[in-house]
């Protein structure tokens, strides 16, 4: 049963909190108004605050109101549960504004977060019926992080049962979440309900996680930045793993700034990862420094053909024809065609299914309140969608367990097939003495709803997961009226900052995300 705001506030003290809330830059003026929470960043939170137009309690008032509006009723169907203490941690952060006059970081940032990562006294059931009731004694460590910065977590979002479809996300425990821009259509997966929350303007910012495509798809069919950093950047500790080797946690947001500024929290060294260990020496003083709307002028850009023209959709294709000639116009110099040398041969063979071996050690990790101890309890249990059986069915089957150092099925920095297929791309990146390399999210648009053969186009799967290179996602523009689209800028090992510098000049010089009309107040 879902948890949602409770109804005993009327609708008219709602309204009232609304209502009180006025936008920044308006306080005294005979203007009024509301402050918007509709695509309201982090820094207009922040500025609101500051001229006290609007405090914690009404913007998370606000933000629960938006949920009980559009969530179910539209069965948009994104959020598994709202935090009930989240009032109250509102009138906390609010108190602690009053006292020390100081916001932190993220002071007060709705945070929609994906149910994989472990939420302290917050069911955490990766979409898994078996799971159901769970509540983790210790946080994630992302999640951990950002509340220190100040965030708050507002909800718990839906997703593709156990991270297994990167096209739908759909649960045994909350069922089907749909596309906010066209509720006919997939909002990809698998952390498809952060992204369609965040889309929604049902919250501030989200995590998401991304074994193969599961920040980056999402985000890219609902409008959304989503960033997959470098592996080892940041921490996986307290995160329902698919495949850790491959597994990265992050933002998405509906601007590069937000997203760079969650960025800027869970990056760095956390010992409960050991691949962290590879991030020492490489995490700037803060990554907002790189937001530099100027930041693609004689940047070299190459456009990867081999994924880009590989069975288009027109649609996409045209838009992205068109993002390159923007990001000429904005001034980088483009390398048509970029070409990695044997990149079929290098970027083949480069899955391993290490999920009961990863799974089995998390669901260990949990204690003994954990409903289920193993993938063989959830497959025994028979609590899960009917259209995961054949995934439990093929990962019960496997015996692959990743080794120390492993030369092959092990982490990035150790495979020698992973490392090779790095090489390869970094080396004639170097060669052309490019920033960054370019290609659609998806070469089509979002699938219908209940399409399973329309699961096609996904660009996300082949480069970055496999090597280990950063990946991030921004809006190129919209297909057949409303079906989102977006571009992939990918780099070198902890380019952040290069990709920090061009997607925000690219997004800025673009400006293509647009709210999902129905779910939009304003119009």
């Amino acid at each position: 049963m879902r948890l949602y705001f409770s109804r005993v506030l009327s609708f008219l003290v709602l309204v009232a909190l609304f209502s009180s809330c006025t936008r920044p830059g308006e306080v005294g003026t005979e203007a009024g108004g509301q402050f918007n929470v509709e695509e309201a960043t982090i820094a207009d939170i922040h500025t609101a605050f500051k001229k006290g137009t609007c405090s914690c309690e009404q913007l998370v008032t606000t933000y629960l109101q938006r949920i009980e509006t559009y969530d179910q009723p539209t069965k948009l169907n994104s959020i598994v549960l709202t935090n009930p203490k989240a009032l109250q941690l509102a009138r906390e952060l609010d108190a602690e504004y009053r006292k020390t006059k100081k916001l932190r970081p993220l002071h007060c940032i709705p945070l929609i977060v994906k149910d994989n990562f472990n939420t302290k006294g917050l069911q955490t059931a990766a979409g898994s019926l078996a799971m159901k009731g769970f509540e983790p004694e210790t946080d994630a460590y992302q999640v951990r992080v950002l509340q220190e910065a100040g965030a708050l977590v507002l909800a718990k979002s839906n997703m593709a049962e156990w991270a297994f479809s990167p096209m739908v996300s759909i649960s045994s425990i909350a069922g089907e979440t749909l596309n906010p821009y066209n509720l006919g259509h997939v909002p990809a997966g698998s952390s498809g309900g952060t992204a369609a929350a965040v889309a929604a303007n049902l919250g501030s910012v989200g995590l998401g996680s991304d074994t193969g495509n599961s920040i980056r798809g999402p985000s890219s069919h609902n409008a959304l930045v989503g960033f997959r950093s470098t592996l080892g950047l940041t921490s996986r500790a307290g995160i329902a793993p698919l495949y850790l080797r491959n597994d990265v946690g992050g933002p998405m947001a509906r601007t590069v700034e937000d997203a760079t500024r969650i960025l800027e929290v869970i990056a760095g060294h956390d010992p409960a990862d050991p691949l962290t260990e590879h991030s020492r020496g490489k995490v700037p003083a803060n990554y907002r420094q790189f937001l530099d709307k100027n930041g693609l002028k004689g940047a070299r850009i190459g456009v990867l053909r081999i994924l880009s023209d590989k069975n288009p959709d027109p649609q996409v294709k045209a838009l992205f024809e068109k993002a390159i000639a923007d990001l000429k116009r904005l001034g980088a110099e483009i390398v048509d065609p970029f070409e990695v040398p044997n990149f079929a041969e290098v970027s083949e063979d480069q899955w391993c299914s290490v999920f009961q071996h990863d799974i089995n050690q998390y669901l260990a990790s949990l204690g003994p309140k954990a409903p289920v101890k193993n993938l063989q309890e959830v497959a025994a249990s028979g609590k899960y969608s009917a259209y995961i059986k054949e995934n439990l069915e093929y990962e019960l089957s496997q015996t692959t367990a990743p080794a120390a150092n492993a030369t092959t099925c092990g982490d990035a920095y150790h495979d020698t097939r992973r490392i090779a297929f790095r090489e390869a791309v970094t080396g004639a990146m170097k060669k052309h003495r490019l920033d960054a390399v370019i290609y659609p999210t998806w070469n089509h648009p979002p699938a219908k709803v209940g399409d399973f053969k329309g699961y096609k186009g996904d660009n996300s799967q082949i480069i970055a997961p496999h090597t280990g290179l950063p990946a991030f996602t921004v809006p190129m523009g919209y297909t057949y009226g409303n079906l989102p689209a977006g571009l992939q800028f990918l780099g070198d090992l902890f380019a952040e900052p290069t990709l920090i510098k061009l997607t925000y000049s690219y997004e800025q010089g673009t400006k293509h995300r647009k709210p999902p009309v129905r779910f939009s107040e304003s119009e």
